[in-house]
């Protein structure tokens, strides 16, 4: 098995289903796991992290093996490198922030270990919290000195299991943006757990899909959120992520532009800098398709592209069109009667118009 993987073969029987997954997942970035409740995103983890036995099952992190079902090895979950971020944040209210993450550091032997925490503290931006008690900390906060106690370890692997879950939206909101420099800053591979999608296309560089025990999907977000598969996984919610760097701003009229390719998109203006690599979120139900170029139209954005494949939606009059635009892939929901009178067929130019407003940043 390749070190520059992560190897997870599992088969473990549950009350209402079985898991059997077998995944060879990137060493880096953030891995999602996704699905309904009850599909066997945790059990994953637990099993991971040597919480469960499974009576099947292989897993090897960077090159070491925790769990080899067939060899007999298995590793107890205090001698595994893994950190472990949980729903609650778990902290003990009889130490401030700074106990809380000294805490963590009692099994790590190793010279660098200080370093290491010092390293987290800036990065997950608490240092201004490390006197105080955990009882006054906000929800985000403290789940952000959780994750900071699980790096401090300088885990092999961070595994979060919906660690958002307990938040409000605007908690949530607070605590993305960290989550996202996690994901850009660290060298190491996170299993992430959750059921929301906003959180998948935010954070995801690779997306597993799972139900009932089972893989559905799995691969990097933009090839799992561009298949056909997309409107059975996600439903309403099916769409794409696009990547792009910001251009311009329109002043007057509060927009900005954010190009991939040689396409740019108009959307709603943020507080995201010049050049800065940005993720766009555009929804199936968002995008309409013509076959001549639009004219005296108020949707802002008209993008060429040639269909790629149609696949069935989830109502019997709609049809699911993957369209690309250069590198790029978009899907469209529209009625089964427009795919026939616009007579759309694989190969054929089209031109995609995408609400301005509907994008999500």
């Amino acid at each position: 098995m390749s070190a520059d993987l992560l190897q997870v073969r599992l088969r473990l029987p549950r009350a209402d289903f079985r898991l059997d997954v077998d995944l060879a997942l990137p060493a880096s970035g953030i891995t999602v796991l996704f699905g309904p409740s009850g599909s066997g995103k945790t059990s994953v983890l637990r099993c991971v992290a040597g919480l469960e036995h499974a009576p099947e099952g292989q897993v090897r992190v960077a090159g070491e093996c925790w769990q080899d079902t067939d060899r007999g090895v298995f590793l107890p979950t205090h001698q595994r490198p893994l950190g472990y971020v949980f729903q609650e944040a778990s902290l003990f209210d009889h130490l401030d922030v700074t106990g809380n993450l000294r805490y963590g550091l009692r099994r790590v032997r190793c010279e660098q270990a200080e370093a290491t925490l010092q390293a987290a503290i800036e990065l997950l931006g608490i240092g201004h919290l490390l006197k105080r008690r955990t009882d006054a900390l906000s929800g985000g906060e403290r789940q952000r000195v959780a994750i900071a106690r699980a790096l401090a370890t300088s885990p092999r692997v961070l595994l979060l299991d919906e660690p958002m879950a307990a938040l409000d939206q605007a908690r949530r909101q607070d605590i993305l943006p960290w989550l996202e420099r996690l994901r850009d800053e660290l060298k190491l591979p996170m299993l992430y757990v959750t059921h929301s999608v906003n959180e998948l296309a935010r954070l995801a560089d690779h997306l597993v899909v799972l139900d009932q025990g089972r893989v559905r999907s799995q691969g990097p977000l933009a090839t799992v959120l561009a298949s056909l598969d997309a409107l059975v996984l996600l439903g309403d919610e099916a769409g794409v992520v696009i990547s792009g760097q910001v251009l311009a701003r329109d002043a007057a009229w509060h927009l900005q532009s954010v190009g991939f390719d040689e396409h740019v998109l108009w959307l709603a203006s943020t507080d995201a800098p010049l050049q800065q690599t940005v993720r766009l979120r555009i929804l199936a139900r968002d995008v309409s398709l013509c076959t001549q170029p639009p004219r005296s139209t108020s949707i802002q954005n008209q993008l060429p592209g040639v269909v790629d494949a149609l696949g069935p939606g989830n109502h019997p009059g709609e049809t699911l069109v993957r369209v690309r635009c250069a590198s790029k892939l978009l899907l469209a929901r529209i009625t089964s009667r427009a795919v026939q009178e616009l007579g759309l067929v694989p190969g054929m130019p089209v031109w995609a118009q995408v609400k301005s407003v509907a994008i999500v940043h």
